[in-house]
């Protein structure tokens, strides 16, 4: 997923520090969760917003259905 969010900071042309800012947190708080890769549904939710984007979240069953 932190491989996906900084793709996004990118095509949305915003900066660690200016995500971080329009998220809420500070800069080493989301660097240090990029490191880790450890994003909860509602952080990733608030960074897709800061991107004006939307975030999709499928599980998919070895058939190939989406849940």
């Amino acid at each position: 997923m932190a491989k996906k969010i900084k793709m996004l900071m990118v095509a949305a042309d915003l900066t660690i520090t200016e995500l971080a800012e329009k998220i809420g947190t500070s800069q080493p708080n989301l660097s240090n969760k990029l490191k880790r890769d450890n994003f909860s549904e509602k952080e990733l939710e608030d960074i897709a917003a800061a991107c004006n984007a939307k975030v999709e979240i499928n599980f998919i069953t070895e058939d190939g259905t989406k849940i």
